[in-house]
């Protein structure tokens, strides 16, 4: 017998789907009125009439074409790098059989436990003393595999491969890198694509590192750019219409790439479902 959700369930899911998107409606509505009544008592529940005004005004602060370039070839490097070691290093922790491996894998779960913070200023040294300091490959090399990937892969394809099917790819006379090839990369594709989205999405939004390994140079992330619209004139204050306008233009493209994307990831999701 089929039950169908009830009321409960749809009142959630829309409780749910309000509060995600209102986030999104209030940068709206910031965005699109003016500097003054950004900051008047009550704040405004309604968009205004300045929203194309002030992205006309994001555009002649910062470099916004540039700083996003920036961002799309850091947040794609990233989340390739990203998925392609961690599926390499999960593939290994999972199915290979060598001394040390629980040990490795219990390693690689407790660096999940330090703060990423503590590692920024000694990073900072070391790119400034290699002559890295702000260029893209600094910020994309710290990051080029994390442990939350490697975890998150590995869990994936311990259930996701029969061992049967990796001992019928080697009595073929497969190799280990054509049997994960040809064996570990098919089944782990919608892990992989969620990992990827994920990765790409944490490293857009990322700011506090991207910040200090660029300050002062010329290429800038969407984020560090923004940061520039807060600086306020002498004698006034920051312009909080014109940083929402410029925050929700920055994320027009994530939007995107989620619904480009979704339909794909979930079918992905249900795929690996059905052959788990």
């Amino acid at each position: 017998m089929n039950r169908r959700p009830g009321f409960l369930v749809y009142g959630l899911l829309s409780a749910f789907v309000l509060g995600s998107a209102f986030p999104l409606y209030w940068s709206f509505v910031i965005g699109s009125v003016t500097k003054e009544r950004a900051i008047h008592s009550p704040p405004p529940l309604y968009p205004g009439g300045h929203f194309l005004e002030n992205a006309r005004r994001v555009f002649d602060q910062i470099d916004f074409w540039s700083a996003l370039a920036n961002s799309i070839i850091i947040s794609s490097v990233s989340a390739a790098s990203v998925v392609f070691f961690s599926t390499l290093a999960g593939y290994a922790f999972a199915k290979l059989k060598f001394k040390g491996r629980n040990a490795g894998m219990a390693f690689v779960i407790a660096t999940m436990a330090v703060p990423t913070q503590l590692a920024l200023m000694p990073l900072l040294k070391e790119f400034s003393n290699l002559g890295l300091a702000g260029t893209r490959t600094a910020v994309v090399l710290p990051w080029l595999v994390t442990a939350f990937g490697v975890f998150f892969m590995r869990q994936y394809l311990v259930d996701a491969i029969p061992d049967e099917l990796i001992e019928a790819a080697r009595v073929d006379g497969c190799s280990q890198i054509r049997t994960f090839w040809t064996v570990a990369v098919p089944a782990a594709r919608p892990a992989m694509a969620i990992l990827a989205l994920f990765t790409f999405m944490h490293t857009w939004t990322d700011f506090m590192w991207p910040l200090l390994i660029l300050q002062g140079s010329d290429v800038q992330t969407l984020q560090t750019a923004l940061d520039q619209l807060k600086i306020a004139p002498a004698g006034g204050i920051s312009d909080i219409a014109l940083l929402q306008a410029g925050t929700l233009l920055a994320t027009i493209p994530l939007l995107v790439l989620f619904i480009a994307t979704g339909r794909q990831l979930v079918a992905g999701i249900m795929q690996g479902a059905v052959k788990g």
